[in-house]
């Protein structure tokens, strides 16, 4: 179940002074996007909040609880925190967990994406010094079967 759109509009009345920030529906939810970079997530009227390993502490420490959204293999536990309940009543409140959301995005973007190691690639086929393999057949128009 999506979020609605009168929880939505709450957020982002929250999320006001942090800056201009867009819902934009994904995943069955929202993400919120600041600069171009998500920091938070809506998921069925409930708000999460990006956190690295440098933010994370902050969000434990208020008892927050972490994001895990529901897959074939069990819960997935995601880098999104939901912010402490005194949060959710002024944009005041929210402003330094939303900060801290930010700057966790922020460092994301800065470290850039994770490389997969490079795979070897094949040697392309060559065809044979007799002209007889698959590409020299190719070449000439014939038809392969």
């Amino acid at each position: 179940m999506p979020s609605s759109p009168d929880f939505v509009a709450h957020v982002l009345d929250l999320l006001a002074d942090v800056g201009p920030v867009l819902a934009r529906a994904m995943f069955g939810g929202h993400g919120l996007m600041l600069r171009g970079r998500m920091f938070g997530v809506l998921y069925r009227d409930e708000l999460f909040l990006k956190a690295d390993e440098e933010a994370q502490p902050r969000f434990e420490a208020a008892g927050c609880r972490q994001w895990a959204y529901p897959s074939r293999k069990g819960p997935m536990a995601m880098p999104y925190w939901r912010p402490p309940d005194e949060a959710h009543e002024s944009a005041e409140a929210m402003r330094p967990w939303a900060l801290l959301a930010v700057a966790s995005a922020e460092r994301k973007a800065a470290a850039g994406p994770k490389r997969r190691p490079a795979r070897k690639k094949a040697a392309p086929a060559r065809a044979s010094p007799t002209g007889k393999g698959p590409r020299a057949r190719r070449r000439r128009g014939a038809v392969t079967s």
